[in-house]
């Protein structure tokens, strides 16, 4: 479990979210939050929840498959992974494009 716990973790830095936001993303208070990366057990539905507002998925992959997934999601080359998460990151950004930056133009 210590291992899903780190990604949920991993994942949360990578786009860039405090624990205090996934209150807002998911509805879930930052001291609920924080116990669940840090001690975990947490239900099923509350790992789906989790993971809907890191834009992720929980899936099962196949232990003969493991290596292979995780190579694919740590291949640098190129960087191809990290730029769509920091675009994907952007793209749900809830205050993107709410303010008129003309507005504030002197």
């Amino acid at each position: 479990m210590s291992s899903l716990l780190n990604q949920i973790k991993k994942r949360r830095l990578a786009l860039g979210f405090k624990q205090t936001d996934m209150q807002e993303r998911v509805g879930i208070m930052r001291q609920v939050y924080q116990r669940l990366e840090s001690k975990g057990n947490p239900r099923l539905t509350t790992l789906e929840l989790v993971a809907t507002g890191l834009n992720s998925e929980i899936m099962l992959v196949p232990l003969d498959k493991v290596a292979a997934v995780q190579a694919l999601l740590e291949d640098s080359s190129g960087g191809q992974l990290e730029s769509a998460m920091k675009i994907e990151s952007l793209e749900d950004d809830p205050w993107n494009d709410i303010l008129d930056n003309d507005e504030f133009d002197s």
